[in-house]
């Protein structure tokens, strides 16, 4: 396919509470192509927009049933496709969304058995490495805030915990715990700062030479009120928590999985998440008590005896879905205006362009080409 002639943007039938569509504002960026814009019916009603919303900003758009949008020659969407879905797409049609293909070995091979050209939002990097589309912020500040107020609810605000002081224990050193850090020393000051009465909070970031170390970790975990796991492993099989080490977590401790890696056993060795037998939460519920019925969901090898209250979320900027889609629909727009000027197949990884560059090195052949180096 030489040049993109239409688009398709579907809405996400994930869970009640995923309401992410992109905003009006960004078809209006669209107007100087000659595509045609497809968007599925009642795209953006979640978040208040009405269909005039969007045809005020580009005249070029059509609302469609969703079978209709994913025929499109690009189709773009934010959380990666179902199944279902991925099989209504057409050979040679070109797919934008977040298909984090480190951790989906499953889904990779079905997009190249039906020759889709893929580009993953979560492999968008600059040329530092650092990833462009992505909003740290809401990933990091929504987990941390619930995780906050249930470690309030599990202590009957505060008055049970051993010490004064809170202990935060963050596992990673990258930019998601660095916002985390940041979130929980916010919350901490609205919490404590006023009151003058020794009490307040302390973030311990852990990195890879203390994880590495049972004895190191079992004094950590033994101190730490929550547990964050915020990692990026390079290799997902790995485990970094044992469950056995939660045992040593005090009882009303809260473990917040920022990370949200999932499970899949249907690949060789198995893939599993960096703390050891946590359920993965979604949009409708991301609090998980140790009773909940989503432990019966893991797999069988997955060691969950021993347990604490679980904050986690598979989309955790969906929690406030509208600034989460404001701030995606600038990050795209220099992207789209990449693959509209020049077609799919047409990238330059050794382009002037950034984000020629960037979107050349996030395609699913780019990445196969290079796992293992």
């Amino acid at each position: 396919m030489e040049f993109i002639k239409s688009i398709g943007f579907p809405k996400m039938h994930k869970e009640e509470g995923e309401k992410r569509d992109f905003l009006p504002e960004l078809f209006e960026n669209l107007n100087e192509y000659d595509v045609q814009i497809f968007l599925e019916e009642d795209y953006g009603k979640d978040l208040g927009y009405t269909p005039q919303d969007y045809i005020q900003k580009n005249k070029n758009i059509i609302f469609t049933p969703r079978n209709e949008v994913y025929k499109k020659d690009l189709i773009v969407v934010l959380r990666a496709p179902e199944i279902d879905e991925l099989n209504l797409i057409n050979e040679d049609s070109t797919l934008i969304s977040m298909l984090h293909y480190e951790t989906r070995e499953t889904r990779n091979n079905i997009l190249r058995q039906k020759k889709i050209n893929c580009y993953s939002m979560d492999s968008m990097l600059d040329d530092e490495n650092q990833r462009i589309m992505v909003n740290y912020r809401g990933t990091s500040r929504a987990g941390s805030r619930i995780a906050f107020e249930q470690l309030k609810k599990q202590t009957n605000n505060f008055q049970n915990t051993k010490d004064k002081i809170i202990n935060v224990t963050i596992i990673g050193m990258g930019a998601v715990s660095a916002n985390c850090a940041k979130a929980f020393e916010e919350f901490s000051d609205e919490e404590f700062l006023s009151k003058n009465n020794g009490r307040g909070l302390i973030v311990h970031m852990i990195p890879r030479n203390i994880t590495q170390n049972y004895e190191n970790l079992k004094i950590i975990i033994e101190k730490s009120d929550i547990l964050v796991d915020a990692s990026k492993r390079p290799d997902p099989t790995k485990i970094i928590i044992r469950n056995e080490l939660i045992n040593y977590l005090p009882d009303y401790a809260v473990i917040l999985d920022l990370t949200a890696d999932p499970y899949n056993d249907s690949v060789s060795p198995a893939q599993v998440k960096a703390i050891e037998g946590i359920p993965t939460g979604t949009l409708d519920k991301f609090v998980i008590e140790i009773d909940d019925d989503l432990y019966n969901n893991l797999p069988k090898t997955v060691n969950s005896k021993n347990r604490r209250l679980v904050v986690s979320c598979n989309a955790w900027p969906g929690v406030d879905a509208k600034d989460c889609m404001k701030l995606y629909g600038r990050l795209i727009t220099p992207f789209l205006d990449v693959i509209l000027s020049k077609g799919p197949l047409n990238l330059n990884e050794k382009s002037k362009n950034i984000y020629e560059r960037s979107l050349y090195r996030s395609s699913l052949d780019y990445y196969l080409n290079n796992k293992n180096n």
